[in-house]
């Protein structure tokens, strides 16, 4: 089983449109959207959700009314000025806990004379199995504020590897998210190959050079597109060019093509449709095979 993972150094290079649009030119793929922080592969492929799932991960300290004896320990104790008098004031000996500010460090826990505090397992968002009309999908949603979104990305993985392998399925493809971050490192890590799609300007030069390090660092081998690249030849010669010195290898150039959000529009890739920029991804899908 091969997996395949689309990856920029920035957001808005385009690398979900080509994501989507390789998971209609394959044969019998299995389609993972692992930018769980901004997911938008679903707008483009539609997904039926068919199961649903919670994603607990950390923690957070709560407060048992009952059992609390107002010593304010836990508030002298918190670093993170999570904990508060619940009215506000001074005057009023509740204490509660602010769940955005809580790092759930356990400190106060440990530390509670009256043993009134537990660490709960958050509830952090939820991610999904679906079928799409080019195959199983597994994606997720981040709930607002929430943190572990490397762990997030593991899962929806690990799922996805799960249902190809129990489908015969030889091919699982990753929208990855952008940067190079904790999410991107659990996207690429142990996968067959990624491949760096990048802008013509300034900083998608530069970021594309940080991914490269990233994806060498792990051993991984990286391919380069570059999407919009009428836009800038120049930088784009340019962007090729320092590719190659990096050991990474260059399949194609995407156009910038109207049309193409016409069709994001009606849900369809760009290969769906009659787009330039669809013809110019089949060969960088076909340099890729």
């Amino acid at each position: 089983m091969d997996e395949l993972v689309i990856i920029s150094g920035k957001g808005g290079t385009g690398k979900t449109s080509i994501a989507a649009s390789f998971a209609v030119l394959a044969e019998r793929p299995v389609i993972a959207d692992c930018d769980v922080d901004a997911a938008d592969l679903h707008l483009l492929l539609g997904p039926e959700v068919e199961q649903c799932n919670r994603f607990l991960a950390g923690f957070q300290a709560m407060i048992r009314q009952q059992d609390c004896i107002a010593c304010g320990k836990c508030l002298a104790l918190c670093r993170f000025e999570a904990i508060g008098h619940t009215g506000g004031s001074a005057a009023d000996k509740a204490f509660s806990v602010d769940p955005i500010a809580c790092e759930g460090c356990g400190v106060c826990a440990r530390w509670c004379p009256a043993k009134a505090i537990d660490m709960v397992q958050r509830d952090c968002g939820q991610w999904f199995i679906s079928k799409t009309r080019v195959g199983p999908m597994v994606h997720a949603q981040l709930s607002a504020a929430s943190e572990n979104s490397g762990k997030l990305v593991a899962t929806v993985r690990e799922a996805a590897r799960q249902i190809a392998q129990a489908q015969g399925r030889r091919l699982v493809i990753v929208d990855g998210p952008p940067g190079i971050g904790c999410p991107v490192i659990a996207s690429i890590t142990g996968a067959t190959g990624v491949l760096i799609v990048t802008e013509p300007t300034v900083t998608g030069e530069h970021d594309l050079q940080r991914v490269i390090a990233l994806a060498k660092h792990f051993g991984i081998p990286s391919a380069v597109c570059v999407s919009k690249w009428d836009l800038n030849p120049q930088i784009t010669d340019a962007i090729e060019h320092k590719a190659r010195q990096l050991g990474a290898k260059v399949v194609g150039r995407v156009r910038y093509d109207p049309k193409v959000s016409k069709a994001q529009i009606h849900q369809k890739a760009a290969v769906e449709t009659d787009t330039q920029a669809g013809q110019d991804i089949l060969e960088v899908w076909r340099r890729l095979e």
